[in-house]
């Protein structure tokens, strides 16, 4: 069975963090496989393992100096490729979700409506990743991944300590607890993907600590996955509005699909308000203390045995 490198009480915490780095990026090459594997699953893992990749990135940038600074610019610039490819799946969501919604009310759409919206979705996700997803993007992203696994390998990260980890965990939630909006009653999307960003930094952050006391650890990392989801789906619902926006694929149902969109954002955002208020409840200071509380009550506990 293979073991993942973790944190670990009682062990430096520089050399997991780089081990770690190592092997994220040794699983991105591993999704990216050789070419043969199905384009939508490949786009999908790639995008979420970046996800992961990037906000490691982020937290260790005051360790890894300019070797991280370029590869944190390059995978966003790689990430942002993907997007478009993306697109078309996330509408395809978003009318699935759209739809499950408006079953429990009057019926909005046919059957048959229903079926060509996602007829027409699906020619453009094929489009888009014929369009995009290219022997040559891949290729570009193979390099990147070689050079950042050799980079990895020369990373200095002895230095860093828990608390020095607390700190940049701290800032990561204080980024996110300052993104929410001043009013969830009629929050602007652009706030809420602002906020989406930083929840999913915080949530892959906090996945790197979870194995230190893992029943908490879970909680809060599911915790921010729901908040991530609902955040996620309202995202998807606006990349749906565009869609439906004039000369677009879906311009035909825009009059059925506008009200039907702007009810299920407000649900998703209200949902995400309630999980938002409570991973976000406490000042980050009291964050930082807790978690190193945990951390020195753990190594404690080891330090017994």
């Amino acid at each position: 069975m293979t073991t993942h490198p973790a944190l670990k009480p009682g062990q430096p915490v520089g050399a997991a963090l780089r081990d770690i780095a190592a092997a994220i990026v040794d699983e991105s090459r591993a999704v990216l496989g050789d070419g043969t594997g199905d384009p939508t699953k490949t786009v999908h893992g790639i995008r979420r393992a970046f996800k992961r990749w990037r906000a490691l990135l982020r937290m260790l940038a005051p360790f890894t100096g300019d070797s991280g600074h370029q590869l944190r610019i390059e995978a966003r610039q790689l990430a942002r490729k993907l997007s478009v490819a993306r697109d078309a799946q996330a509408s395809i969501d978003a009318i699935l979700d759209a739809a499950e919604q408006s079953g429990k009310g009057p019926q909005v759409f046919s059957p048959r409506s229903m079926t060509t919206i996602q007829k027409r979705l699906e020619a453009l996700r094929a489009a888009n990743e014929t369009e995009f997803w290219t022997p040559e993007l891949r290729q570009e992203m193979a390099d990147y991944l070689d050079r950042a696994a050799a980079e990895v390998s020369q990373w200095d990260l002895s230095k860093l300590d828990f608390s020095k980890l607390a700190g940049m965990l701290a800032k990561t939630y204080r980024r996110a607890r300052a993104s929410m909006p001043d009013s969830w009653d009629d929050p602007d999307s652009e706030d809420l993907h602002e906020l989406r960003r930083r929840v999913i930094e915080h949530r892959y952050q906090m996945e790197l600590i979870e194995p230190a006391w893992p029943r908490l650890g879970r909680m809060w990392v599911d915790e921010a996955q729901r908040l991530r989801t609902r955040l996620g789906k309202v995202q998807d619902l606006a990349v749906l509005t565009e869609k439906a926006g004039p000369h677009q694929v879906l311009a035909p149902w825009r009059s059925k699909l506008a009200p039907l969109i702007a009810q299920r954002q407000v649900e998703h955002a209200q949902a995400a308000r309630k999980i938002a208020t409570r991973i976000f409840a406490e000042p980050p200071k009291t964050f930082r203390r807790r978690i190193e509380a945990l951390w020195d009550a753990q190594e404690d506990e080891v330090g017994e045995k």
